[in-house]
């Protein structure tokens, strides 16, 4: 299993060399985390961990998130790239 990403890999991928952002850092990947979170579904905070998959889909989300914050919610989980990375892993799926 693997970890969450931490602050330090999303300023990497956002290309952010200063401090200056690093509370804002904080609260976008704790977003990223909880919404891939939510996408996967009943998650257990106590028995459930990320795979490589899951950590990189919250690196992904972080980084649209970091870089469009003023887009439309829901705008992101359509994304290629995140949507690859949660493939296999949902656990509820919406019913129309």
């Amino acid at each position: 299993m693997a970890d969450w990403p931490d602050a330090d890999e999303l300023k990497q991928v956002l290309d952010i060399t200063s401090n200056d952002w690093d509370e804002t850092i904080d609260r976008v990947l704790a977003s990223a985390i909880l919404k891939v979170k939510q996408d996967v579904g009943c998650w257990d905070e106590y028995e459930t961990e990320p795979d490589d998959s899951l950590a990189q889909a919250a690196l992904r989300m972080g980084e649209l998130m970091g870089l469009r914050p003023d887009a439309v919610p829901n705008t992101f989980s359509g994304d290629p790239t995140y949507l690859r990375l949660l493939s296999g892993h949902r656990r509820k799926f919406s019913i129309a």
